[in-house]
């Protein structure tokens, strides 16, 4: 499958999805005006999917930086997929449609391109309008997604949302929402971590079975944010194996790991505020792995989970005790 940055990946429900997306989550300490200006570097270097979420706190900043580059006449509306997601507090089925209302107000858009639960599990509300207290012990509550999924199918019949998918669902999850009795719209992706030492082979295969996209956040699995992340990890980038197979490509280890990713038909979310980086990261449609590499590539696999999310770990509806 020949790509390059335009490439497009179909969805069960006739939409298609960028297979390259800017990732603009960023550490608290992180200023929100430089995911914004890193949006707009983004988009004029010609990336056109944009994901974020409403617990990321920068809505405001990545939809201001849309609207800037839509008024100077560099993109139109719909050149733009825009992915939020409904934060684990908002699932109860009378607040889902706040939820998305509290998105599309501080983006000041009329819809959103991707709606996605962001996770399996609820979580209790803190506030009106405020998500859990990263500082406080989570809250659990036992709200089904099952019943805000069916809000937001009704959701996607307003035009709110083009398309709704899930995050962090694991196969047995997915497959109760398939099974869902009345279901309307299935989702049209599940959004993962997914990287080398993490390369979701099996739940891949699931999801093409079903023809549900698998969307990849982490691809480079060094995200170090030590407030979701074990940092006695194993550093990906570091690989040797990784290294070898980059030096025989002349590529950086970031470029062959994101590519691998991509070969697969997998949508990769790129991460960097670093126009430099921004731009390296479209060299990865300029080159090719070769079987016997990604075959050498898949045997990185370790199963590690660089964001399991630990604090859930009590929760009945915690996705990583599978397998996949």
């Amino acid at each position: 499958m020949a790509l390059n940055k335009d490439t497009r990946v179909a969805l069960n429900d006739g939409h298609s999805i960028p297979i390259l997306g800017l990732g603009t989550y960023a550490s608290p300490e992180v200023p929100k005006n430089i995911g914004e200006d890193a949006t707009k570097i983004a988009i004029d270097l010609g990336y056109r999917h944009i994901d974020c979420a409403y617990i990321y706190g920068n809505e405001v900043q990545i939809g201001r930086a849309i609207r800037a580059k839509i008024a100077d006449g560099t993109v139109k509306r719909e050149d733009i997929f825009y992915t939020g997601k409904l934060w684990c507090t908002y699932f109860s089925p009378e607040l889902v449609r706040k939820g998305l209302e509290k998105t599309l107000n501080d983006l000041q858009l009329d819809y959103l391109d991707l709606f996605l639960l962001h996770w399996p599990f609820s979580l209790k509300p803190t506030g009106a309008e405020a998500p859990n207290d990263p500082d406080k012990p989570f809250q659990y509550d036992h709200v089904d997604f099952c019943s805000t999924w069916e809000v937001l199918e009704a959701c996607k019949d307003a035009g709110l949302v083009k398309s709704i998918g899930v995050s962090n669902f694991n196969r047995r999850q997915l497959e109760r929402l398939l099974n869902k009795s009345g279901l309307k719209y299935k989702p049209v992706c599940n959004q993962v971590e997914c990287h080398l030492y993490l390369n979701q082979n099996k739940l891949h295969v699931y999801c093409k079975s079903k023809d549900i996209v698998l969307v990849a956040y982490s691809v480079l699995g060094s995200h170090r944010d030590q407030n979701w992340v074990d940092l006695s990890c194993p550093v990906l980038l570091e690989d040797p194996v990784l290294a070898r197979v980059a030096a025989k490509y002349n590529r950086s280890p970031a470029e062959v790991a994101m590519r691998y990713i991509l070969q697969k038909g997998i949508v990769v979310l790129a991460k960097s505020f670093s126009q430099a980086r921004l731009k390296q990261n479209l060299g990865v449609f300029d080159f090719e792995l070769k079987p016997e590499d990604m075959k050498t590539l898949d045997g990185l696999d370790k199963n590690l989970h660089y964001g399991p999310f630990k604090e859930m770990k009590q929760h009945p509806e915690y996705p990583f005790h599978d397998e996949y």
